[in-house]
């Protein structure tokens, strides 16, 4: 086995990532260590880790944004480099400064990469200086709110607000007329102010119906960058995705070429390094534009690494150890088809409100094809400080068909008791037959409301066995009472009829 490029990683994340790190890390003979919050004391991150050590009380902002407590845990357990996941510290700039500083590896692309994708408004003049296509927009906008309804008028209603620091749909908002440009301004404006500490904003022409892709990137630091193909992520609810696919059933070879060579032009233009995501729209003609680029490792990275068969975890670590990319362009080449469903603590039925709780009974779904990243068990308390994902269901097939086909089956055996989940949601996508024909767009959840449905995932199985349980005991006691046994009973065993009554029901 040949020596890892670390000895020791500290991974500044919880949840399903941290645990899909630390599992990467055990596979290359690199120890673990572990961090966590006064709630995640009994997390599985914390229990997969090597050593872990307790950096604050549950709000993220006295533990996992605390930079200086991660670097206290780093140096204190002898972490030679710190992984930062996504969320929390990942996209902070200042944080991959501070851990350089302090002579640890920053297991991510350099700083000033990720300062100048940051700004949504610089990120959009570096693209057009490097002659990537930008949808129409405007600077940032003026106080004059005059000013803001010539500039929207110049482009053309619909507009988009966005925030120039923004992510996960916050700070942004659709404006369909004139009349709606003063309030929802200042909507935009006061929601970038209260999640980024700032209020700038800018307009960008809005897209109908779109399509969400993006591609993902790899670089090294010896001037190497390659891609890896696109992801479908249309299937979202308040511009956060839901379901994720590669490759895109809208995408054929030759354009797969031609935006992979746009993002790689896209990431050279700020010296990235390491894995990245160029995310982009496609309009209803075909067209391209970039939106913004990710500076990390996206939650959907696994239906990538199903399809082309590449680690890109094991890939970030060897990058920052400085080692070039173990393979080029023409050695990337996709396999099958795969798709990912991420099971939210949720209830689709009350438009996704948070549903935190005990998770009491889990069971994960395997089989041919099927790969479940998690972060949950049974007897976890999911907490309400912190995002509800509970895990990431992925399917691979040989095609699309067979890939919807097989999360399908994987949906129907996943078992989460004691809160509501996505899972109902995911079932009724599957079964759609828009989706099933690749027919999506952003708006997809919004124009399909029957795929929310009750948010109930009814189990006919256990219902089977509690109804044969009863049937059992009443049998049981009548039997009893005639001074007889259960066995002695007439008509064979009452468990198999009760449990056919149960299923009936």
């Amino acid at each position: 086995m040949t020596k890892p490029p670390f000895e020791k990683i500290l991974i500044a994340n919880r949840g399903e990532i941290a645990v899909r790190i630390i599992r990467a890390c055990h596979e290359m003979g690199i120890r673990t260590v572990a961090v966590y919050s006064e709630a995640d004391r009994k997390a599985l991150h914390v229990r997969y880790a090597m050593e872990a050590c307790l950096i604050g009380p549950p709000p993220s902002r006295d533990s996992y944004l605390r930079i200086d407590r991660i670097l206290e845990a780093a140096k204190k357990t002898g972490a030679q480099a710190i992984h930062p996941g996504y969320g929390f510290l990942a996209e902070n700039d200042d944080f991959a400064r501070a851990v350089r500083d302090a002579g640890i590896v920053w297991i991510g692309p350099p700083p000033e990469a990720m300062e100048a994708m940051g700004d949504k408004i610089r990120a959009r003049e570096i693209m057009q200086k490097a002659k990537v296509p930008v949808v129409p927009g405007t600077p940032p906008l003026s106080p004059d709110p005059f000013e803001v309804a010539r500039q929207a008028e110049a482009i053309g209603y619909p507009v988009l607000l966005k925030a120039s620091a923004g992510g996960g749909g916050k700070g942004m908002r659709v404006v369909t007329s004139s009349k709606e440009l003063p309030s929802l301004l200042a909507q935009a404006r006061g929601e970038a102010a209260s999640s980024f500490g700032d209020d700038t904003v800018f307009l960008e022409k809005y897209v109908e119906r779109p399509r969400h892709i993006e591609v993902q990137v790899l670089g090294d630091t010896h001037g190497n960058v390659i891609h890896l193909g696109e992801r479908e992520c249309s299937i979202q609810r308040r511009h956060q995705k839901l379901i994720e696919e590669a490759p895109s059933p809208c995408v054929d070879a030759a354009t797969r070429a031609r935006i992979g060579e746009i993002a790689v032009k896209a990431a050279k233009a700020v010296g990235y390094v390491s894995a990245g995501t160029v995310e982009m729209l496609r309009g209803a003609d075909g067209s391209f534009y970039f939106m913004e680029m990710n500076t990390r490792l996206q939650v959907e990275h696994p239906v990538t690494e199903l399809v082309y068969g590449i680690d890109l975890v094991k890939a970030m670590i060897h990058v920052a150890a400085g080692e070039p990319l173990k393979m080029k362009q023409k050695d990337v080449v996709p396999r099958g088809h795969a798709i990912e469903c991420r099971i939210i603590a949720e209830d689709p039925a009350r438009n996704f409100m948070p549903a935190p709780g005990k998770v009491r009974a889990l069971r994960a779904p395997t089989g041919p094809g099927i790969r479940y990243d998690g972060g949950a068990y049974a007897g976890y308390d999911i907490p309400v400080h912190y995002d509800p994902l509970l895990a990431k269901l992925c399917a691979w097939g040989a095609d699309r068909d067979e890939a919807i086909a097989r999360i399908g089956r994987a949906l129907d055996e996943y078992r989460v008791d004691g809160l509501k989940t996505s899972v109902s949601f995911h079932r009724n996508v599957m079964r759609h037959a828009a989706f099933q024909a690749g027919d999506l767009h952003t708006g997809f959840v919004a124009e399909h409301p029957e795929l929310l449905g009750s948010g109930d995932d009814v189990w006919l199985d256990e219902i089977a066995v509690i109804a044969a349980a009863i049937a059992h005991f009443r049998h049981a006691e009548a039997i009893s009472a005639k001074g007889g046994t259960a066995s002695a009973a007439a008509g064979g065993s009452s468990w198999r009829w009760g449990g056919r009554r149960g299923w009936r029901a």
